[in-house]
């Protein structure tokens, strides 16, 4: 009988990059450059603007469209937020896109001060959020919702997957006021046009019922949260799905409703720190509402985590859809 036991591919330096799709998913190239390139031939006032990083944002797709409406700030966050305020003021609408560390961390007083304190029309697009890159703590920007939902008149939206953000580009656009989103760029799966799905700002959106237990969750995580569903029901565990992509402001009603349901688990799942995002948020509407569910939380730790390949770090810290089966398992027992 052989004893050989079945070894995963060795994984090389190019799986620290930003790409979330697994071998063999369906994905959609640059859908949030393409959107934005469709979107601004009806609406002159949009303009891209970017801090040296428009290839790696997709942006780069709008400077070859609309050269004469493309700003090159250079490696110079701060510059590009204050700039930003100053074309809105002007009347246009910024569309800004840097790595979320640097939108957040690095400019959060810019944000702050020049875009959200006179409300101006800025919205903020920034790549790699949470854990879709393995280059360590200067890159990974596990704390940018925190940030961000920490700041008046900021709404804050973390999408899914390529149709999503299609969907995100033209209401954020729509918007009146500065609005941060989670960008994912380049190859970027497509899960929810399975599930009929349609984007609104400000809504919470039942992809799954399920009646042993409910995953809350943003972002890619909600892509994860589909895959555990389709994989507890193996065992026979029914699993929903309520994807949040707007983190602020919360859609409380659908949330609490779902969550006062009686018999479930309750999980919410995000891909960044347990600090200040979205199940501090859930927590903290369904203890308001006095809806006190059985209730756990998947999120990244409270710590500077390890650089290396992504699907390495994924299976770490717990978000992998193989990590999650197996933690919610063991939650039910």
């Amino acid at each position: 009988m052989s004893t050989t036991t079945e070894k995963k591919p060795r994984l090389t330096t190019s799986a620290m990059i930003a790409s979330i799709a697994s071998e063999g998913q369906r994905v959609k190239a640059a859908p949030f450059g393409k959107a934005l390139v469709e979107l601004a031939a009806t609406r002159p006032e949009i303009v891209g603007m970017t801090a040296d990083l428009a290839k790696y944002t997709d942006l780069h797709l709008f400077a070859q469209a609309y050269p004469d409406r493309f700003f090159q700030m250079g490696m110079a966050e701060q510059l590009l937020m204050g700039a930003a305020g100053g074309m809105a003021k002007e009347g246009f609408i910024p569309f800004a896109t840097t790595y979320a560390v640097f939108g957040t961390r690095r400019a959060f007083d810019f944000v702050h001060q020049v875009i959200a304190e006179e409300n101006l029309n800025v919205k903020l697009c920034c790549a790699l959020p949470g854990l879709t890159t393995g280059y360590g703590p200067s890159h990974q920007a596990c704390e940018d919702l925190a940030l961000m939902r920490s700041i008046p008149n900021m709404m804050v939206i973390d999408p899914c997957d390529a149709l999503e953000i299609e969907q995100m580009v033209p209401a954020i656009a729509a918007h009146r006021g500065p609005v941060y989103m989670r960008l994912l760029r380049g190859q970027v799966p497509l899960v929810l046009d399975e599930y009929g799905y349609q984007f609104e700002l400000g809504k919470a959106k039942l992809l799954r019922e399920g009646k042993d237990v409910l995953v809350i969750s943003s972002g890619i995580l909600t892509m994860r949260a589909l895959e555990v569903a389709k994989a507890l029901a193996v065992d026979q565990i029914d699993v929903g799905v309520l994807h949040v992509p707007t983190i602020k402001p919360l859609d409380t009603e659908t949330i609490v409703r779902e969550a006062g349901r009686s018999g479930r688990l309750v999980v919410v799942a995000e891909n960044h720190s347990e600090i200040g995002g979205l199940g501090e948020a859930v927590a903290t509407a369904c203890l308001t509402e006095g809806v006190a569910p059985r209730f756990r939380r998947i999120a990244l730790p409270d710590a500077f985590l390890d650089a290396g390949a992504l699907p390495t770090l994924h299976d770490r810290y717990g978000i992998s859809a193989e990590a999650m089966t197996a933690t919610i398992k063991g939650w039910l027992r």
